[in-house]
């Protein structure tokens, strides 16, 4: 594949077989024309967090996130995104309910993008340890635009420097 623009993705899933899902999405991510997989961290098992805070009662999430290069544009990766949530069971009727998989694009280079249908970066990425700690492991230089090192925010989310 010709250069390409680094493109970050957050996997998660919540209800079903998580790790297939995941996997099963990864691969397909991969398998796209113009896309090709870097790093992926291995899966992180997390709390279900609601707009209110920490759901206990809801089924635990695994999360990881991926680094891919690719010659799409942001829109057109997120699309890909979509159908492939769409394609295993994701249902979009409660905000920050349980789902099959959820694909979030958090960075697409250094594009920074406010509008509807995409904002990048992925504005709460910045404050989700689970965005941020997989991503640390898949790219350990890894940052996080108009917001600093993915390091020193993990860091400043545990309470400490980095």
């Amino acid at each position: 594949m010709s250069a390409g623009v680094t493109a970050v993705v957050a996997f998660g899933a919540n209800l079903g077989d998580r790790a297939a899902t995941i996997q099963a999405a990864a691969d397909e991510l991969a398998a796209t024309d113009g896309v090709e997989l870097v790093a992926m961290a291995p899966p992180i098992e997390t709390p279900a967090v609601r707009p209110y805070g920490v759901d206990r009662d809801a089924p635990a999430y695994l999360n990881t996130v991926a680094v891919y290069e690719t010659t799409l544009g942001a829109r057109e990766l997120l699309d890909v995104l979509h159908r492939i949530e769409d394609a295993h069971g994701r249902t979009r009727t409660e905000r920050w309910g349980d789902r099959t998989l959820d694909l979030d694009l958090i960075a697409f280079g250094d594009l920074v993008k406010d509008d509807p249908e995409l904002t990048l970066p992925h504005p709460r990425a910045h404050e989700r340890d689970f965005v941020l700690r997989p991503w640390l492991v898949a790219d350990p230089l890894a940052e996080l635009p108009g917001h600093g090192s993915v390091e020193q925010l993990l860091a400043e989310l545990d309470g400490g420097a980095a």
